[in-house]
């Protein structure tokens, strides 16, 4: 299922020389989740051992666990290749708990709805 044999024109564009590699994999709802690749199939459906889901709010992250991790190839859009020893965030950035970054997200959400709010009753005066 996950490997390509000699008829396989397509080889070099393949997700089979990513297996048993260390991955991130962009969702289509914003999602940024890693871990190993283990399997693929034709749809892009692919299946991640040791799979966490990286939330990022600002300067604050947090690796949230969700082991074995199936996802349909329709949600991917992206698919890229880390070090597997090697932290990829800037130095920067802390690591939280995950009820902090849960709230964080909250307030960085509420936000977001405020700012929508606010230009939705601004809209009258009409900048343009």
């Amino acid at each position: 299922m996950s490997w390509a044999g000699p008829e396989d024109s397509l080889l070099s564009t393949s997700l089979a020389s990513y297996l048993d590699k260390k991955l991130l994999v962009l969702l289509r709802d914003g999602r940024k989740l890693l871990g190993l690749l283990r399997s693929f199939d034709q749809f892009a459906n692919v299946v991640l051992e040791g799979a966490c889901e990286r939330v990022i709010v600002g300067d604050l992250y947090c690796d949230i666990p969700l082991g074995l991790y199936v996802i349909r190839g329709e949600n991917v859009v992206l698919i890229g290749e880390l070090e597997l020893n090697k932290e990829e965030l800037p130095p920067h950035m802390t690591l939280v708990p995950e009820a902090e970054i849960k709230r964080a997200q909250k307030a960085e959400r509420d936000a977001s709805e405020l700012k929508g709010s606010m230009r939705k009753r601004m809209e009258f005066l009409d900048f343009d």
